[in-house]
């Protein structure tokens, strides 16, 4: 976890939380998840029998009255297990969706990164400066950022403390 801030340093700034993720694990959580799903949907539809269609122990009022009360619990269980299993469903199209988003967002990302980095290597070689582009956050106390590009850009932020 990143280091907190008091509330008066954070007043006209926007916080934004860093997730990480990786395109094979979001894939295999979507694996697993799905095989939870079929787990779950095997093991109530093998017990949707014996839980929704109970006889009754006996032939008389109070057995079926029982009877009829466990199998109407048994009826409740299923449909809110389809209830489940819809949501769990849904679920794993949005996680699979997701990856597929994320990994459309890596691949142009890749793609913008190398046309920046062929655009700036002539002014990089030449200069030791990017024309475009900001520059990068100082990293040791009390550091200067990095310059920001010739044409756009701007100067790394400074890093706190005492140099």
């Amino acid at each position: 976890m990143g280091p907190v801030w008091p509330v008066s340093m954070l007043q006209g700034v926007t916080v934004m939380s860093l997730v990480f993720a990786s395109l094979p694990g979001l894939g295999a959580a979507t694996t697993d998840f799905a095989g939870i799903g079929s787990a779950v949907d095997a093991a109530a539809h093998a017990a949707s029998a014996s839980t929704t269609e109970l006889l009754a122990a006996a032939a008389d009022e109070v057995s079926s009255g029982i009877a009829a009360l466990f199998s109407a619990h048994g009826r409740q269980f299923q449909a809110l297990n389809a209830q489940a299993a819809a949501f769990h469903d849904q679920f794993i199209r949005t996680l699979a969706a997701s990856a597929n988003s994320y990994a459309t967002a890596e691949a142009t990302n890749t793609a913008l990164q190398d046309a920046l980095n062929a655009i700036n290597a002539p002014t990089q070689l030449l200069m030791g400066r990017n024309l475009i582009g900001d520059g990068a956050n100082a990293t040791t106390p009390g550091g200067r950022g990095g310059d920001g590009g010739l044409l756009w850009g701007n100067g790394g932020n400074g890093a706190p403390g005492a140099a």
